[in-house]
């Protein structure tokens, strides 16, 4: 895989104005610490190749369990600076030569996807590229609690990450000004001798500071999104393997994990009940239609397909609305064969496809009592209740 774009967030500070109980990247807001909502702000963005967090040490058992279920290139440990940390982080993928690099601060936990994406164009005709936004407050000189001056603020801008640029030249330039202890890569390239360009920032890409900062992050969460719930059911009808087929392909498919059974399930695809009943959940939640709506059963195409295909793309169709999953909740509904003993993979398996930490998924399994065609051992049912949070509009 060609990585053209590598998202280099830096969660590397000692959180001294925070005064909080934890370091600040693993804060929670909402249920989701400040690392992990930052870092999937890029994943899964057009145009993002792979994403990289450069941590401090001793906060390496917050930051794995902040991040669990998602795919990221390993962290790499920062230093006592954001500069140093940087180099170190720029160092650590060189050798995958990547051409650029968008520099983040996980204490900006809500690039937008429109953000993200302007960077990046701009990259298209500029070396470098800042999101910025224009002064609109009157700025005075302040010694000892006195004025001493206003300064005009003509051509002031507030500048914000992700910060873009050609990664050669980042790296160069990090390399001939070590120990600078500079505030931003975009001063790294200005004292170099280069030109950052800028493109119009955004007002809630704020700054995670102080604990004034992190209620006005949850009041934004709460005005900006609503939830929304959807429900999903599927069944198929279960079939005996053929006394042909060799012992080791005698299994099922539930939810994404193969499991030993006599019996396989019959559909046109590879009949996941489990995953068909959640992707209709999704669809659900955004209001999209359904599983044949998007997959119609007469098509060719679907025919032995991998309903992982399905779920991701109802996924996917969620994050270009700008939203997130926020739960699921499946239950299978079969006698035979018994879920409990593969409950853990099949989470395991659902949260790292959709890149969510593994208490944001739910499966359990029940019986009808022997009632019904599931009784009787004809087929299996699931339901799914999928939890979306989406932008208001």
């Amino acid at each position: 895989m060609v990585e053209r774009t590598i998202a280099l967030l830096v969660a590397a500070g000692k959180s001294e104005r925070m005064q909080a109980d934890m370091p600040k990247p693993y804060l929670s807001v909402d249920q989701e610490p400040l690392v992990r909502r930052a870092v999937k702000c890029f994943l899964g963005q057009p145009g993002i190749d792979g994403v990289r967090v450069v941590i401090r040490r001793e906060h390496h058992p917050y930051y794995r369990k902040a991040v669990e279920g998602l795919t990221l290139f390993p962290c790499v440990i920062g230093g006592e600076t954001r500069q140093e940390s940087v180099r170190l982080g720029l160092e650590s993928v060189a050798h995958r030569a990547p051409e650029r690099v968008l520099v983040h601060d996980v204490a900006r936990p809500m690039a937008s996807p429109a953000l993200i994406a302007r960077v990046l164009a701009a990259l298209d005709t500029h070396k470098a590229v800042v999101p910025a936004l224009a002064v609109a407050d009157t700025i005075k000189r302040v010694e000892n609690g006195v004025v001493g001056e206003t300064i005009s603020r003509d051509n002031l801008y507030n500048v914000q990450t992700p910060q873009g640029f050609n990664f050669e030249g980042l790296l160069a330039a990090h390399r001939k000004l070590v120990g600078q202890s500079l505030t931003d890569d975009a001063a790294v390239i200005e004292r170099s001798g280069g030109k950052v360009a800028i493109v119009d920032g955004d007002t809630d890409n704020f700054k995670i500071t102080t604990q004034m900062d992190v209620a006005r992050m949850q009041t934004l969460l709460s005005l900006n999104s609503e939830i929304r719930t959807g429900m999903g059911y599927d069944v198929h009808q279960l079939k005996a393997h053929d006394k042909d087929t060799p012992m080791t392909q005698q299994d099922i498919k539930l939810c994404g994990v193969r499991i030993p059974f006599t019996h396989g399930l019959v559909g046109h695809s590879d009949a996941d009940v489990g995953l068909h009943a959640m992707v209709d959940a999704v669809l659900g939640a955004i209001a999209d239609g359904d599983i044949g709506t998007h997959f119609p059963p007469d098509d060719p195409k679907w025919q032995g397909a991998d309903s992982e295909r399905f779920l991701l793309h109802a996924y996917e169709l969620v994050r270009a609305r700008g939203g997130e999953i926020v739960h699921l909740d499946v239950t299978l509904i079969c006698e035979k064969p018994k879920v409990a003993p593969h409950r853990e993979q099949m989470i395991n398996h659902i949260s790292q496809l959709l890149k969510l930490s593994r208490s944001r998924v739910s499966i359990k399994a029940t019986t009808t009592e022997k009632l019904g065609f599931t009784g009787r051992g004809e087929g299996i049912a699931a339901q799914a209740v999928a939890t979306v949070r989406l932008p208001r509009g």
